[in-house]
């Protein structure tokens, strides 16, 4: 056996694709547009894993993309969140709010943090290795909302 994709369903492609390819920074792999399905499917990998998914398509996010479609995606409390690991979780953070995404949960302790995408999708950052030290302005920032 073999984790293949987690797929999540998005109410507005393009961006969505800015948001978790020019501001989060996971890479597009390949696209399909289904004319007779009316959906499109993207296929997106973190830039540390392109190379595994180009090669074994995985791990991968699948963007589903149903056109003309006005129904409203809703999350259950079965649905927990998408994880990455980060180098930096500070730096990835203050990149991310530099790009208008609000952190939900800051990495206080330096080791965790969670955002939103567009979607209400919910999103977890791990810091890679040992939790960094903590700093301000992260140390003493309350939560926003919830993830």
């Amino acid at each position: 056996m073999r984790y293949v994709h987690t797929m999540i369903r998005v109410t507005d492609l393009e961006e969505s694709l800015d948001f978790w390819v020019n501001k989060v920074g996971m890479v597009e792999i390949r696209r399909r547009d289904v004319p007779e399905g009316k959906f499109t499917l993207v296929f997106l990998a973190a830039p540390k894993d392109k190379e595994s998914a180009e090669r074994s398509m995985s791990p991968e996010l699948e963007l589903t993309y149903n056109w003309d479609s006005d129904e409203v995606y809703k999350t259950g409390r079965s649905w927990g969140h998408l994880a990455y690991r980060v180098d930096d979780i500070y730096a990835f953070c203050q990149k991310l709010m530099d790009a208008g995404v609000t952190i939900n949960r800051p990495p206080r302790d330096g080791r965790m943090a969670f955002f939103k995408s567009p979607d209400n999708i919910s999103v977890e950052l791990i810091q890679e290795g040992e939790a960094l030290a903590p700093q301000e302005p992260w140390a003493s920032m309350e939560n926003t909302g919830d993830w």
